[in-house]
């Protein structure tokens, strides 16, 4: 058995006989250490929408505890059938599952709106419904993500994640009298400074583990300058597992089911995305068939969350990150987070635990993580034509449409919900953009010709390699003409499009011709000069 590319000799990973890197086997114990690394990453992550909602809905303590264990819990369960797979479920491609951000807005706004958890599971349960429907549809754009999609996309997801870094390092919440203090700034810029270090001189495990240790050591430089708090990890149950309806049973109120809808269109374009994403990042296969699979994986887990007391389920795009920055590309490895995050929801004080680690380390870690799923993406983009065609325009007008959002959060307060719901996410504004202009101008065609505009990229000076041959050191091209080194004409012989050879450009003076005089063939229609 061949080693993985990612092993570089610290262990041996075995592959299958196709070679597919997501299929790497590390062993039990590195697949759940690095297991680990992934539910650290995207802790913060998951719990934020239960802790949000449970305190917008007016939740005691207990009810928030809960709702943090039913998302970890249906979490886990999700990121095992996304990454393992069973028939027609799941990607089989690195990817974690957990609790979308992106339906914070639509559930605290029902909740605005006089209405109660249950109304929340309702809606999240029926457009999870109607999103499983139309998985067929959404697996045929593939044919509309070629490379300058793709690099877009990835690169708004990097891009996009930076402000969610930069709260982490500022404390994570904008109402504490500590946000954003010297600090905890310096925290994150420590914790960043030691995964830098620990990736550059460790040795191969310790370099594949830097954010792991970056976060451990964080939290013990954290513990004397007061920033760590472990005093309410034993405060309430050690095991509990997740009661189905806790709340009650669910309710459907249609204006709730439309909105949730939305969001779940959102959902489907984002872990689209983030299919493609890893695909590029492990150089794997993605088809049509494998990101349907993806997405039944990502509704079917939405479906069950609302009976487990938790909200809709996407790929989260940091643990992408955590992937390209790695190199541990099996997909064994996240599922084994994926039985970490299972446990933690049966076990809430091993959650409280993971939940002591403190915002600005978290942040620190996530500059590299979210940065690096950038730089993934601006490497995509390095691959892509320029040259007489629209590309560039493509790239600057969807990554620009992309941050918007992003720099300017309220750009779209003024539209209807449904509007800011969509265009709200710099990942969903940069894709359909991205996409919408692929087809006009890569797709589509106007007028028989090529398009071009003072943004197309001026192709490079050529020569054909067949002319250069016929060339010797010392010839120089001096108006119009060629001569030897030696200061002899070279006759330069146009040739048709038939390749018939036809009258010279310039006869050479009598005095200056040998006998083997060399000629260069011109094609027809090019010009000495």
């Amino acid at each position: 058995m061949s080693k993985s590319t990612a092993d570089k000799g610290s262990f041996p990973g075995t592959i299958d006989v196709q070679g597919e890197p997501e299929n790497e086997k590390l062993g039990v114990g590195k697949s759940f250490a690095y297991g680990l690394q992934h539910v650290l990453t995207m802790y913060g992550g998951i719990i934020a929408p239960p802790i949000i909602v449970g305190n917008a809905i007016g939740a005691d303590p207990d009810a928030i505890a809960l709702l943090i264990a039913s998302c970890l819990f249906i979490g886990g369960l999700a990121t095992i059938l996304q990454s393992v797979g069973i028939p027609f479920f799941g990607s089989k491609l690195p990817l974690v599952q957990g609790t979308s951000f992106a339906s914070v807005a639509t559930m605290t706004a029902i909740v605005a709106g006089d209405g109660t958890i249950n109304e929340i599971f309702g809606a999240v349960l029926a457009a999870s419904v109607m999103g499983f429907l139309i998985t067929p549809f959404f697996a045929q754009i593939i044919r509309f993500f070629p490379p300058v999609v793709t690099g877009i996309v990835i690169t708004a997801i990097g891009l996009s994640l930076i402000p969610v870094a930069g709260n982490w390092i500022m404390g994570g919440n904008a109402a504490a009298p500590d946000y954003g203090s010297v600090q905890g700034v310096g925290l994150a810029g420590l914790t960043l400074l030691v995964v830098i270090i620990l990736s550059k001189v460790g040795s191969g495990m310790v370099s594949r583990l830097a954010i792991l240790f970056g976060l451990v050591i964080g939290t013990v430089i954290a513990i004397p300058m007061g920033l760590a708090d472990f005093s309410g990890v034993f405060s309430g149950q050690i095991f509990a597992i997740p009661t189905p309806f806790a709340f009650g049973w669910p309710e459907f109120h249609v204006a709730s089911i439309i909105s949730m809808f939305i969001v779940v269109l959102v959902i489907l374009t984002e872990t689209a995305a983030d299919i493609l994403a890893v695909g590029e990042i492990t150089g794997s296969k993605v088809n049509s068939r494998r990101i349907a699979n993806g997405l039944r994986a990502d509704m079917v887990s939405s479906m069950v969350s609302p009976i487990f007391n938790s909200f809709t389920q996407s790929a989260f795009a940091q643990n992408v990150g955590l992937v390209a920055i790695t190199g541990v590309k099996s997909r064994f490895v996240v599922a084994a987070g994926g039985v970490i995050l299972v446990v933690l929801g049966a076990l809430p004080v091993l959650g409280r635990v993971a939940g002591a680690i403190p915002m600005p380390v978290l942040g620190g870690a996530g500059i590299v993580l979210f940065g690096t799923v950038a730089a993934s993406g601006i490497r995509t983009l390095s691959k892509v034509s320029y040259k007489d065609n629209m590309n560039l325009v493509i790239v600057a007008t969807s990554l620009a449409f992309g941050l918007l959002p992003v720099v300017k959060t309220d750009i779209y307060s003024q539209f209807p919900t449904w509007f800011d719901t969509i265009f709200h996410s710099g990942i969903s504004s940069a894709a359909i953009m991205a996409i919408l202009l692929n087809i006009i101008f890569n797709e589509l065609k106007f007028g028989g010709g090529r398009n071009k505009n003072a943004f197309v990229a001026s192709p490079p000076r050529m020569v054909r390699e067949d002319e250069v041959q016929s060339l010797e050191d010392g010839d120089t091209f001096v108006g119009g003409k060629l001569y030897s080194k030696e200061g002899a004409e070279i006759p330069i012989v146009r040739v048709n499009e038939t390749g018939t050879e036809t009258t010279s450009l310039h006869i050479p003076t009598a005095d200056k011709v040998r006998p083997n005089t060399r000629n260069v063939r011109l094609p027809w229609g090019r010009r000495g000069n």
